[in-house]
This record gives structure tokens, sequence and C-alpha cells, in this order.
């Protein structure tokens, strides 16, 4: 496994095939300040990139998961371009989660508001504590939450999104549970233990099928029917052709557990 990097704002661990990362700057709520930004994109291309690696559980510190974006870091005596430019570090981090090839569990060990909604929202399971809210708040100081529009228009019904994004209210874990955006909620004594049954879980899937069927989801929704089907059509004879595929199929004939190479 390769060296892991040197961050700031963010921990990185490994367990097996489960890589924790942490946001790591509890007593100001883990804010998405410019280092963490480049911390949160240092620590999931080392993910991505690590072979024994096959499933990220993201998280914060403390008792917030993440209170959104560290105005101040973006601030200063940058200039407007540099501002904007700055805020690049949103766009590479997002899309390099939805790229990752590998599942995400989002570990909502407190309140996501603004960019902390986009970064959950970016997870592909969300467990959440039941005490937890959700929310953008952008709009009562002034501004839109543009950065994380796309992503959060993914996840969260149309008029339910517009509502958060208009009023700017906070939403509780269970009221998103019954819209289908969070998976799991849970006590505090349930958090890590629904987590890490989930994220043991999934360690034990093909990761060759995992990372073509992640890619194939989030590819596909953008796309119209039409080039969907036969993406997918496409992407189905080479799920089908790999290693993992055969040895799952022999192992459902032999009735007992695959042995998956990642090949």
């Amino acid at each position: 496994m390769t060296e892991q990097p040197q961050l700031e704002q963010v921990l990185l661990a490994v367990d097996g095939h489960v890589a924790t990362v942490t946001l790591n700057r509890p007593d100001q709520r883990n804010p998405l300040s410019a280092t963490m930004l480049r911390d949160l994109a240092a620590a999931f291309r080392w993910c991505r990139d690590a072979s024994d690696v096959r499933v990220t559980v993201l998280t914060g510190a403390g008792r917030v998961f993440c209170a959104g974006a560290d105005l101040t870091s973006f601030d200063g005596d940058m200039t407007e371009l540099e501002r904007y430019r700055s805020r690049e570090l949103f766009v590479d981090l997002f899309i390099l989660m939805s790229e990752l090839g590998k599942p995400i569990v989002g570990r909502i060990n407190g309140h996501a508001l603004a960019g902390g909604l986009g970064l959950a929202c970016s997870c592909d399971i969300l467990v959440a504590l039941d005490t937890a809210t959700f929310g953008t708040p952008e709009i009562n100081v002034g501004i839109w939450p543009m950065m994380i529009q796309a992503i959060l228009s993914r996840s969260i019904p149309r008029n339910v999104l517009l509502e958060m994004e208009m009023l700017g209210q906070r939403w509780t874990a269970t009221q998103l549970q019954s819209l289908g955006v969070i998976n799991r909620v849970v006590t505090h004594e349930q958090l890590d233990p629904t987590v890490n049954e989930i994220a043991e879980s999934l360690a034990k899937k093909s990761p060759v099928a995992m990372r073509l069927g992640r890619d194939s989801f989030y590819r596909q929704q953008d796309m119209d029917f039409a080039a969907a089907m036969r993406y997918l059509h496409g992407q189905f004879l080479l799920v089908s052709q790999t290693e993992d595929s055969r040895e799952g199929i022999q192992a459902f004939f032999e009735k007992r557990e695959p042995d998956f190479k990642g090949r």
C-alpha cells in the first residue's frame, strides 16, 4: 500500500479493507476551509489508488459532521478572481468523490449544513445520528448553495430541496430518511456498529463489479434513456467478463461464499 499523504485538518486511518476519512477541526465544527478541502481531496485520491482499500467511511470529529464552508478562509486579501478559483476546490472534490470507483459510507455523527450537506450527499450510503440536523442556510445570509446544488438535486426531491434552499430551515434525520435521502437513522450507541456492519459487508463484494457498477450508476443518470440503455448494455458485457463474475457464479452453484480478487 502506498504511503499516506501528509494532512493537516483530516485524519486517515485504515482497518483491513476499510479506510476512514475524518474531518478533524471539531472545535470549529469541521468547516470546509481551503486546507480542509485539499486534505479531503488528497485523502480520497489515496483511497482511490490504494488497492487494498475497498470501502471509504467519511465522518467528522466531535459532535458535528460539518457546518459548511469556512468563509473566512476564502476571504482576506484575495481578489475576486482568486476567490472564484479557490472555489474550484469544491468542484474538484465533489467530482473526485463521484468518480472514486469505491463505495463511500457517510457516518453522519452530527449536524450537516450547507457544504456539509453537500459532502454528506456525495456519499453513497448515509447512516445518521438521530439528533443530527440538515439544511442549506445560505439564503439567510443572502447567498445560495450554488456549489452543492447539483449534488443535492440528485439526492433530494425537487420541492423539498427548493423549500430547504428558499427557507433555510433545518430538517431532521428522520424527515430526510422518510424521503429516501438517508439510509439509516440510529442512536449514538448504534452508530459505529451500524456503519461497521455496512462497511464490512461492502468490503466483501467484488471490487471490480463495485467499481464498474458504481461508475455506471453516476454516469448514466445524466444520459437520455436510449443512450443510457445502450451504455449499460456495454457495461454489462464488461462486468460479465471479469474473473470475479465467473467466481461469483461458480460459488453460487457450489453453494459457498465467493472469493473475489478484484479482477
